[in-house]
């Protein structure tokens, strides 16, 4: 094999472990604590066996084709099965820079591709930890690698490695790494620089001693180099979708238009990782969205950035820029009610937004002044009004719990939902993060404990995951939509498809009784019977909808 063909760099975009292995490390912690009551808003216990809401939809559409004659279906839907966008972007950035890349996007389903890729004797693997908190997703992938290549260098960076380095100082940062049990660590906010330098050097036999912002074990030391931030320029590394092969990508996909967040709200250290907010330029996002177009099957694009709307006269004209291209997309964002406008609106509608994710956090005017939010609650409801009446899609994230929160602030929020009555909405128990710029406030709220298990002066985290039950079953005006497995970004994914914004919606209400049935701990023997009816209302429902189709 030439040199210039030889599989530099493996990178793996995701892996979420079975829901079953999930489920039974979080009930460790008990089935009353906080994190696993959390997680019950997520699942459904059909015959002893726990699905999260895509098992559920796989379940629901096999067994409607069963009872068309049609035998029982392989899974049709996957957790997080669009391309994940770090691995592309990563991937597009070293195969930019002269060297052979490939992703794995799905760990678990995409396990034969990566030993296929493992015996070609690559340089190095690339993880990537944007959706982890916790290390044990990272190890099963670790085994497999080692497993197939003993001899492969493995490179952890992101997050989960960024976390560590803010937690842990001097021997708790090694533990925390050996632990993963990786070879590289890449401790920069973006990192793709530093990546592309290590593929170098390992490429060359050069020591990795004089590359900045890494960690690593050699020769049964550990070692870790000096600090130079990053500055990678995003009108020089777009994405060129028209690099990869039609298999690889399909008729959603992911970009970002922008880094960092405008904003610093106090529950959020992204900021402050990420830096001052960089933007791309328009023209940028034209050479890249025109990529997408020429594949010829995108039908719908999801921009991730944390604050697509602003500043707002960028936004509009993006907008207008998508209008005169006539793209086609439907396009779904991140959006903040406080920083728009009629006419910022209907220039989403014209361009093909369908759906936007509002980080609404709650509904008392204490609580966005306790949090730092740019925002009030007259702009949300007002936004949600607008978005509504030019059917753009709503989806409503809320926090309970934050500091300051009481009985009373959460009855703000939960009138607010009821009143502004979003498409969806969930509600979150506040995760007390450390590095978030509350925890400079820990003495004025009186702060205690962290993640899941809390107390503050005027609520604790058991006081708050029963509020949340008692909303969710209080509340009627909005669907629920979990977190595990299944957020916002999964409906352009479920439209890409084949299911109608209206499928969606009536699979979602289904679902929530469902999921109600559970949350409401009543007896099986009640449940049992309404169980076994909601589900075959559900599956006669998709039924006709696959006649209907055939």
């Amino acid at each position: 094999m030439a040199e210039r063909e030889r599989l530099d760099c493996v990178i793996i975009g995701y892996n979420e472990p079975p829901f079953e292995v999930y489920e039974s490390f979080l009930r460790r912690y008990g089935e009353d604590s906080e994190a696993y009551r959390d997680l019950k808003f997520s699942f459904i216990d059909v015959d002893g066996k726990k699905l999260n809401y895509i098992d559920l939809l796989n379940y629901v559409c096999s067994s409607a084709q069963e009872k068309s004659g049609g035998g029982t279906a392989n899974d049709t839907f996957k957790t997080c099965d669009i391309p994940n966008l770090a691995a592309v972007y990563l991937t597009h950035y070293l195969r930019k820079r002269g060297f052979e890349a490939r992703y794995i996007n799905l760990f678990q389903y995409e396990m034969d591709r990566l030993a296929q890729y493992l015996a070609e004797e690559p340089l190095c693997v690339a993880i990537t930890t944007t959706l982890y908190v916790v290390n044990f997703p990272v190890h099963e992938m670790i085994e497999f690698i080692r497993k197939h290549n003993r001899k492969v260098k493995i490179i952890i960076g992101g997050p989960l490695i960024a976390n560590h380095a803010r937690n842990y100082q001097d021997d708790g940062f090694k533990t925390a790494l050996a632990d993963l049990g990786a070879d590289i660590y890449v401790i920069e906010a973006q990192g793709e620089f530093t990546l592309s330098q290590i593929v170098s050097r390992l490429k060359n036999g050069e020591s990795l001693s004089e590359i900045p912002n890494i960690a690593y074990f050699e020769d049964g030391g550990f070692h870790r180099t000096r600090v130079l931030p990053e500055t990678n320029v995003l009108d020089e590394n777009f994405i060129d979708w028209g690099m990869f092969s039609t298999e690889d990508l399909g008729p959603t996909l992911q970009t970002r238009t922008a880094r960092s967040c405008a904003f610093k709200c106090s529950f959020c250290n992204y900021p402050t990782r990420a830096g001052k907010l960089t933007l791309a330029s328009l023209e940028t996002v034209e050479r890249e969205l025109d990529s997408m177009r020429d594949l010829g099957y995108v039908k719908n694009v999801v921009f991730i950035d944390d604050t697509f709307n602003v500043p707002l006269p960028r936004f509009k004209d993006l907008c207008r820029l998508m209008i005169k291209k006539k793209y086609r997309f439907n396009w779904f964002s991140y959006f903040r009610c406080s920083n728009s406008d009629e006419e910022a609106i209907d220039l989403m509608a014209e361009s093909g937004g369908r759906g936007v994710f509002l980080g609404v956090e709650s509904g008392s005017p204490q609580i966005l002044t306790n949090m730092n939010k740019a925002a009030t609650v007259d702009k949300y409801a007002r936004g949600i009004e607008m978005l509504r009446k030019r059917e753009i899609m709503t989806f409503a994230s809320l926090i309970f719990g934050f500091p300051g929160e009481t009985t009373e602030t959460i009855g703000e929020t939960i009138n607010f939902i009821r009143s502004a009555e979003p498409d969806y909405y969930r509600i979150q128990l506040w995760y007390c993060e450390p590095g978030t710029p509350i925890e400079l406030q820990r003495e004025k709220y009186g702060i205690n404990g962290e993640g899941f298990l809390w107390s503050h002066h005027t609520m604790d985290s058991l006081e708050a995951m029963d509020h949340i039950e008692k909303a969710f079953l209080t509340i009627k005006e909005s669907t629920w939509l979990p977190q595990w497995s299944f957020d916002f970004w999964t409906i352009p994914y479920l439209l890409g498809k084949g299911l109608s914004l209206s499928q969606f919606k009536e699979i979602m209400t289904w679902a929530q009784k469902l999921l109600a049935l559970e949350i409401a701990s009543i007896s099986e023997r009640k449940k049992e019977p309404l169980q076994r009816a909601y589900l075959q209302s559900l599956i006669e429902r998709v039924r006709s909808w696959n006649q209907a189709i055939e």
